[in-house]
């Protein structure tokens, strides 16, 4: 399931939003206290009269007891929501059961039974969009983490696996394409005007990853021929009007098949393999075997209406829901604080498809700036956790960076740790052992540790662990030797005061500062708290090069010079390693000069060290222009901030604002060179016209800090010259920053052009509540009140207000009217949908970490909140955490 991709606007947070919603509960459940359940369930057979207003579900459960658990002779159902009609055992109706809260429980004599329950549902009433709801005319499916009960009375956890066959009957006018798991096996009308489809899914999955959709959707087919040579039909099924705009989604559908067979040895395993959009969707994207559900937002692409990140979110997230096939699917979680597991796992395949399909470096960067974005202010936060938590309560809030981005990251150190080749054949041996399990990260790792050679028993600590180390370096030299000493520290985090030293893995350079190179790129693994590493024959004075690539999700702490950064980003034959020393250039003066330790002199230094090392990118023409792009754009607030014990987001916006329009006024000459030549590559979607797109916003960007008339001048010619939505929604996004007459004429022209089109509007919204205009907070008050506006679609909502959550002008007015803005949101989602509205927490909750006016300001709307009647337990449980 994906719930986090790269914003277009790089100082935003990605979206997230995923799992399961029910009502507000105290209990706590506990790692340490799993037990299997006492029955299994190897058969599952469904039976769907479908409506809108009304579906009927009967459940036909073949139940026997389960050898590997404690005998108990209740089989406990979870329900959410639900009320049985009727209830029987072995085909006999009985009325012995009984409730306990949302659950249903059955006593069962023998060893194997046939349970059968009928329920009754309200698709149009499910606005928390988990279960069974209605959109758009259409019936669909969310079950992830704990939806399946919210349809049928069931054992809704991850370590129940069963095979499902599933019979749905409905208006053959209103739903004329039935859909659900596995292979197609049967079809038929009635002469009522009703018609019925038969599926069966011969591969056993737990009920989290069941699926059915129902509606009048239109489809484009194709096929992919596996490397043993059966057809696989394929399928994207979509609203009438859309078809064309799939193309890309097709695509990329494929050349995942492809690519997880050339690089895992991964092949599909059913006949058919379907892919629906939904325009009302918690999430990005979810699994289901055989059937795919998807947000709009990750399917329908073309150039009048999709960016280029558009076109790269759709490639990675397709891919993410095709590999969890295997890494998810054909082996799954034991139960959900394993979610790291299928869920990091598969992060980082998408990630590595998504680097080669594209360029590698720029991928690196864009994934390390998520997780620093999102995942380091979670690590160092009232809601920091494990990879693997030990305890929740509410486990749709565990659906979250750390689970999933810094999940990647410990799985990818593996990877560098042992190579490539011993890599796969660690994941060859975890696939072959529990194929068809459920499974746990000890599984994973151990596994790794059979096949790949690796000692882990130190690693295991990153499973377990909570907070980003800091690794200090320090470089001296002795005699004909450079010696490193490094020592790592492990911040506290909530419920974890102390750490242990983990092993840490980071590749090195050592570059001669007269010549621009170096000997030989090395892995070195700090495994202490302190070690030395002794390197011979480099000169007395070298630069380091350190964690190149991002070998390991740690923040370094070294004292490099500015002359030193300089000379990294401009010599640094590791495309991060570059892109690393500019950010660093650029973070160590903000710091300084937020903090007041700058005097004007040391402040033009400076920024013209900055100055220097940005021109150098400016003019080197060896740089393809996707990675210049890259190396243009400037440390984001939320990093800036994550720097430093106090934050002062009003001074930190105020120096990064004065920075850039520094560099804007120095460097205008060639801003405006670089998009003149930019503007004359044609469109095409190959990486250098692509270069020339990203290169020339940003050029936009720092000349409306330096020269707003100008920018508006030419962000208007961009605008009006532009054949395809990134240049457009790019000249746009600058526009909606200034004040200029421009700004209000092209708003309203991109409105009336795209009034039509769900996703565009969305980028409406978006573009507005993060701009950085002075009256921000007056616009996105005014667009709440627009006509297109509702709560009840969540892309909509995350489009107006998690874009303003992430705009550090908006957001930290000094009155705290941004802080009010959210918490209100916040109490009027929640009722409508809990898990939405339990996204928009995390923002308010960092209130430790900010300075101590604004700091009361956010932990007051946290208290209002907090007091509010009914409140569900997934906001509950984030307030409490966030209130501490």
């Amino acid at each position: 399931m994906d719930i986090a991709r790269t914003p277009s606007n790089p100082d935003g947070n990605p979206e997230m939003a995923d799992a399961a919603t029910g009502p507000k509960a105290p209990v706590t459940i506990r790692r340490e206290d799993y037990r299997p359940f006492a029955w299994l369930v190897p058969e599952v057979a469904l039976d769907f009269t479908l409506g809108l207003d009304e579906t009927l579900v009967e459940a036909r459960l073949a139940v026997s007891r389960n050898p590997a658990a404690q005998a108990d002779p209740v089989l406990r159902l979870n329900g959410d929501g639900l009320s049985p009609i009727e209830v029987r055992v072995d085909g006999e109706a009985v009325n012995s059961w009984v409730m306990e809260g949302a659950d249903l429980l059955v006593t069962l004599p023998g060893n194997a039974h046939n349970v059968q329950i009928t329920t009754r549902l309200a698709p149009s009433d499910n606005t928390q969009l988990m279960g069974l709801y209605a959109s758009s005319g259409m019936l669909c499916t969310q079950c992830e983490a704990e939806g399946f009960r919210r349809i049928t009375f069931f054992p809704d956890r991850p370590d129940v696996l069963s095979n499902y066959r599933v019979r749905m009957t409905g208006d053959k006018a209103l739903f004329p394409v039935l859909l659900s798991n596995g292979n197609c096996t049967d079809t038929g009308t009635h002469d009522d005007g009703t018609h019925w489809a038969e599926w069966h899914d011969p591969w056993p999955k737990p009920s989290y990853l069941f699926a059915l959709v129902a509606g009048d959707l239109v489809v484009n087919k194709d096929s992919f021929t596996t490397m043993s040579g059966r057809k696989v039909d394929l399928g994207i099924y979509v609203r009438d009007g859309d078809l064309d705009r799939t193309a890309h989604a097709m695509e990329s559908l494929k050349q995942s098949m492809l690519w997880d067979e050339r690089v895992f040895g991964r092949e599909y395993d059913l006949d058919t393999f379907n892919i629906v959009a939904v325009s009302d969707f918690n999430m990005g994207a979810m699994e289901n075997k055989g059937l795919n559900v998807f947000n709009t937002k990750y399917v329908l692409a073309d150039a009048e209406t999709a960016t280029d990140g558009d076109y790269d979110g759709i490639e990675g997230v397709i891919g993410h829901e095709y590999f969890h096939n295997w890494s998810g699917n054909r082996v799954t979680c034991r139960d959900w604080f394993q979610l790291s597991l299928k869920e990091g796992f598969t992060v980082l395949r998408d990630q590595l498809f998504s680097q080669d399909m594209g360029s590698e470096p720029v991928k690196r960067i864009e994934d390390v700036r998520v997780l620093r974005g999102v995942q380091f202010p979670e690590d160092s936060g009232p809601l920091a956790h494990p990879i693997r938590p030990d305890s929740y309560r509410e486990i749709s809030n565990f659906y979250t960076a750390t689970v999933y981005n810094k999940g990647a990251e410990v799985i990818r150190m593996m990877r560098s740790m042992c190579g490539e080749q011993a890599f796969r054949k660690g994941c060859d041996l975890y696939f072959d052992r529990h194929d068809g399990e459920a499974a746990t990260c000890e599984d994973f790792i151990k596994a790794m540790e059979d096949g790949a050679g690796l000692d882990l028993a130190q690693f295991r600590l990153w499973y377990s662990q909570a907070g980003t180390p800091r690794v200090s370096i320090r470089m001296e030299a002795e005699g004909d030797e450079v010696v490193l000493h490094l020592s790592q520290d492990i911040p506290a985090t909530p419920d974890q005061p102390t750490k242990q030293p983990m092993p840490i893995p980071l590749r090195i350079a050592l570059f001669d500062r007269a010549t621009g190179a170096h000997g030989g790129e090395q892995l070195i693994v700090l495994d202490k708290a302190q070690d030395s590493f002794r390197f011979k024959g480099v000169s007395s004075e070298p630069v380091l090069s350190v964690n190149r690539g991002f070998t390991a999700p740690v923040a370094i702490e070294n004292q490099t010079s500015a002359e030193d950064l300089v000379f990294l980003a401009a010599h640094d034959d590791d495309p991060f390693a570059r892109y690393e020393a500019m950010q660093e250039l650029v973070v160590t003066h903000l710091k300084d000069a937020v903090g007041g330790n700058l005097s004007e002199q040391d402040r033009q230094t400076g920024r013209e060290a900055i100055g220097r090392a940005l021109a150098a990118v400016l003019a080197d023409d060896r740089l393809d222009d996707l990675m210049r792009g890259e190396l243009l754009i400037l440390p984001s607030n939320t990093y800036l901030a994550e720097q430093m014990l106090i934050a002062d987001p009003g001074a930190i916006h105020h120096e990064r604002q004065g920075l850039r329009a520094w560099l804007g006024e120095q460097l205008e000459a060639e801003f405006v060179a670089l998009h003149d030549r930019a503007s004359a590559v044609p469109f095409s979607l190959d990486a250098r016209a692509r270069g020339a797109r990203k290169v020339k916003t940003q050029a936009l960007v720092y000349m409306a800090s330096g020269n707003p008339d100008l920018a508006a001048q030419m962000a208007a010619g961009q605008y009006d010259a532009a054949d395809n939505m990134t240049d457009r929604q790019g000249a746009l996004m600058v526009l909606a920053g200034l004040q200029s007459a421009q700004r209000t004429h092209k708003l309203l022209d991109f409105y009336n052009r795209y009034h039509d089109n769900e996703l565009v509007i969305d980028k409406w919204f978006a573009i507005q509540a993060g701009s950085l205009h002075p009256q921000v907070l007056a616009h996105v008050k005014a667009l709440a009140d627009h006509p297109q506006f509702t709560l009840k679609n969540p892309n909509r909502v995350r489009s107006l207000y998690m874009a303003f959550a992430a705009n550090p002008h908006g957001f930290h007015a000094e009155d705290g009217e941004g802080y009010r803005m959210i918490a209100d949101l916040i109490l009027a989602l929640d009722p409508l949908n809990p898990q939405t509205a339990a996204r928009f927490v995390p923002p308010l909750g960092r209130w430790r970490r900010i300075e101590p006016g604004r700091a009361a300001l956010m932990r007051g709307e946290l208290e209002r909140i907090a007091a509010a009647d009914n409140l569900s337990r997934d906001t509950h449980e984030q307030v409490a955490r966030s209130l501490g």
